[in-house]
């Protein structure tokens, strides 16, 4: 019977190039399905397709959704997708703690995708337990955009 398993001669590492010194000559931005987050549904062009968007907003796109979706919880998202600003609710941490920690997670979370050049300029506005939070988010394209979210 043949085996299912090829026989090159390979052996697995030997071979391989070391590129943990090597950095990516280009980022790559890429299209995505346009999304409306008050709506909670994809945006339709008028003859019922989904729209598409651009590069730099797929991008935003992408750190909107990658800060509101918990990290762990989904199995098909990797363990580097997503923000841990769910565990901050009903710890009973000063403000001064919250606000290092959802500084701390959202940049963290949004440096994870090499898009991303830097996460800065946080502000935070609280009612009773929420807070509304926005910073500014640089690509290394140079376009910036203002992120803003909340922790309930």
């Amino acid at each position: 019977m043949p085996s299912l398993f090829p026989e090159t001669g390979l052996v697995w590492g030997d071979d391989e190039e070391d590129l943990s010194g090597v950095a990516s000559e280009e980022v790559r931005f890429g299209r995505s399905w346009r999304f409306d987050y008050e709506a909670g549904d994809f945006v339709l062009t008028p003859s019922g397709k989904v729209a598409v968007a651009g590069a730099h907003e797929a991008w935003v796109q992408w750190c909107i959704k990658a800060v509101k979706t918990p990290r762990y919880r989904h199995v098909i998202y990797s363990r580097n997708y997503g923000s841990e600003l769910d565990e901050l609710v009903g710890q009973g941490d000063s403000r001064g703690v919250m606000e290092s920690e959802i500084t701390r997670m959202v940049t963290e979370t949004l440096l994870a995708d090499p898009r991303t050049d830097s996460v800065d300029q946080f502000t935070f506005d609280w009612n009773r337990e929420q807070c509304m939070f926005s910073c500014r988010v640089a690509s290394v394209q140079e376009e910036m955009f203002i992120l803003e979210s909340e922790v309930i």
